[in-house]
């Protein structure tokens, strides 16, 4: 699969105005909010700006996962406001991808497009995304690139670049850059996929494992001008421990008996090899002239604890495709839960 890098300068094109269909619209915009109290109101102004004129019947769903300064109230303001906003209220701080999985739940949109809040994305990237993913070829994702990304250097670009080289080698998405939350996804390449603890910046990989075409897109990076960043370097420890889980999700997750089997398999193997140098100590090779009683040789012991971690292995695996078919019966579990929804006209809290 490849996925071409496209550096637009042009304007975006207008959009056709559709007749919105009950229930359903063109696009959703889902920006996670954790105390970004001095953004909110420029991003709906931005978010606004680039997307009134381009005709779309959109949504801009705005997740808050748990602030603790005035962003709940801010995004209170905005939803009373605007019909086109709908905040969620999580009853705690969950994390981005808790709060990300939380806005794609609820959204109605047929293209959904993640952004932060902090506005270091360009609002005005949508539209171009939008283009890129309607244009030919068809795409299913087009991702963000921030190719001149305005972070610092030593603790956010360079473990990114070395992150993005290790996911690209590893999942064989070739995209420059995972990290990047403007994205624009079809509704249908994310309904399969399920989020946990850090895996949203992933969501290219496991949709492409399905089958998803993907494409990227430069993308205007932005410094920060207010508030603080929520990320250090020990994001890039997680993201690495996050990999882990993704490439046994890519490559064992329908299957995870195969996965454990190989590993039974290499042990068993481990442990005739380890036997038979036992044995052939016995009759005085590798470095015993004299010969050694098997019963006096701790290699046997190694290759009977070697043996015994082949059955482990074994029932390992059994176990694991038990869980994948119970995982695979009970679709619909959450990772995150909603204090309230709060849209305009609504005059009581739905907990």
């Amino acid at each position: 699969m490849e996925a071409t890098a496209i550096e637009t300068e042009r304007p975006a094109t207008r959009h056709q105005q559709q007749t919105p269909r009950p229930g359903r619209c063109d696009l959703s915009v889902v920006a996670p909010v954790h105390n970004e109290e001095e953004n909110l109101r420029e991003l709906h102004k931005q978010l606004t700006e680039a997307l009134a004129p381009t005709g779309l019947d959109y949504e801009l769903i705005l997740v808050d996962d748990g602030s603790t300064d005035t962003s709940l109230s801010i995004l209170r303001e905005l939803a009373q406001s605007d019909p086109r906003v709908t905040v969620l209220e999580l009853r705690r701080n969950f994390g981005q991808t808790a709060a990300m999985a939380a806005g794609i739940d609820n959204t109605r949109g047929d293209v959904i497009v993640p952004i932060d809040a902090d506005l270091q994305n360009d609002p005005a990237d949508i539209p171009k995304l939008l283009d890129v993913l309607n244009g030919e070829p068809r795409y299913d994702i087009v991702s963000g690139w921030r190719k001149k990304r305005q972070d610092k250097l030593f603790s956010r670009r360079v473990p990114s670049i070395i992150a993005n080289k290790i996911i690209r080698s590893l999942t064989n998405v070739p995209i420059h850059d995972f990290g990047c939350t403007l994205k624009a996804y079809r509704r249908e390449v994310l309904e399969d996929v399920s989020l946990s603890s850090d895996l949203h910046r992933f969501l290219p990989a496991l949709a492409a494992w399905h089958g998803a075409k993907i494409t990227e897109m430069v993308a205007n990076h932005r410094p920060r001008t207010a508030g603080v960043t929520k990320y250090g370097l020990w994001r890039t420890v997680r993201v690495v421990l996050d990999l882990i889980i993704v490439r046994f999700l890519g490559t064992y997750m329908t299957k995870p008996l195969y996965f454990f089997g190989r590993l039974g398999i290499l042990s068993f193997g481990s442990a005739l090899v380890v036997l038979g140098v036992a044995v052939a100590q016995k009759f005085g090779w590798f470095w015993q002239p004299e010969g050694l009683h098997l019963n006096r040789n701790i290699l046997v012991s190694l290759s009977a604890l070697m043996a015994f971690f082949t059955v482990q292995c074994v029932m390992f695996g059994i176990l694991a495709e038990l869980l994948v078919r119970v995982y695979h019966d009970r679709q619909g579990r959450r990772i995150y839960r909603i204090r309230e929804v709060i849209r305009q006209g609504d005059d009581e809290s739905n907990s």
